[in-house]
């Protein structure tokens, strides 16, 4: 059984929430909630439900969406394979994603009946630097993207042409190995910190927006 507790906070407003995640076999039962659940006390706002087998399916019982993933090869290459539909906005994606080597992805997304099409690709450079550029056709503009990771920590920019919106990132990573108070078995958590700042270059005032997350993953 897996537990985590996730905090965020903005400029604007602050939130927080839980998940608990349970092994039924090769199937995972996640239950998860927001600050909306308990807020003005315990209530069924905010709670989702979900069943999940990697690899292979997910089925969201909030809105009712599902999602298929497979992979297949082609000329010995993995071509991984997923299908979404949401119920609650109409909205049905598919996606694939070619991995010619451990260092060249290219991606594709579509949600059908719309314009929203990207093309991606992907190269790792010496297994710690990633170069990423992305062509929007609804929004007919590239993203580029650069990140790198030193030990635990990972550094991303990422820059959007339509927009002119810069974003600039900060994570980690840890694993702890330690025993809690309550339990007197041995056990395993791990850490997750992020900081991110977004910036519109193509404002006057250019005020960044600072987000701060973290999480915490209690396998018990």
């Amino acid at each position: 059984m897996k537990a985590s507790l996730k905090g965020r906070y903005a400029n604007e407003k602050n939130t927080a929430g839980a998940t608990l995640v349970v092994n039924a076999g090769d199937v995972k039962l996640r239950a998860s909630m927001s600050d909306a659940t308990f807020v003005d006390g315990p209530s069924l706002n905010g709670l989702t439900l979900a069943v999940e087998k990697p690899g292979f399916f997910i089925v969201d019982y909030d809105d009712f969406r599902f999602q298929f993933m497979n992979t297949v090869r082609v000329a010995e290459m993995p071509l991984k394979l997923t299908y979404s539909h949401s119920r609650g906005d109409n909205r049905t994606a598919v996606e694939g994603a070619f991995m010619f080597d451990s260092a060249n992805t290219v991606s594709a997304n579509y949600v059908l009946g719309t314009r929203n099409c990207k093309l991606k690709y992907s190269y790792v450079h010496g297994g710690d630097t990633t170069f990423e550029q992305c062509y929007d056709w609804g929004k007919m503009a590239w993203d580029f993207a650069i990140s790198r990771r030193v030990y635990d920590d990972v550094f991303k920019a990422t820059y959007q042409i339509s927009n002119s919106d810069l974003a600039l990132e900060w994570s980690r990573n840890s694993k702890f190995n330690g025993t809690f108070k309550m339990i007197s078995n041995h056990e395993s958590f791990f850490i997750f910190f992020q900081i991110s700042a977004y910036m519109n270059l193509a404002e006057e005032s250019k005020n960044p927006k600072i987000i701060a997350e973290s999480s915490w993953d209690l396998e018990i």
